[in-house]
């Protein structure tokens, strides 16, 4: 009991203020580099998701499924 006190003190000291964050070690770099990339990786993430939002937005609107309607089935 005697240690689960000292540990609720220790976090009571600890606050926002106390902690110090590095922001240059959290910031990622938001430039092109051709190959794996962090910057790549979001973009064709983003990308993704447009085409999966376009496909599900094609069958709403369409009635059918997208191989049907792409001729593909």
């Amino acid at each position: 009991m005697n240690l689960n006190q000292n540990e609720n003190v220790d976090v009571e000291k600890i606050n926002s203020q106390e902690i110090k964050i590095d922001e240059e070690s959290i910031k990622t770099e938001e430039k092109y580099r051709f190959g794996w990339s962090n910057y790549s990786e979001i973009t064709n993430g983003r990308f993704a998701m447009i085409g999966f939002l376009a496909i599900i937005l094609i069958e709403l609107i369409s009635q059918k499924s997208f191989l049907n309607w792409a001729g593909i089935f």
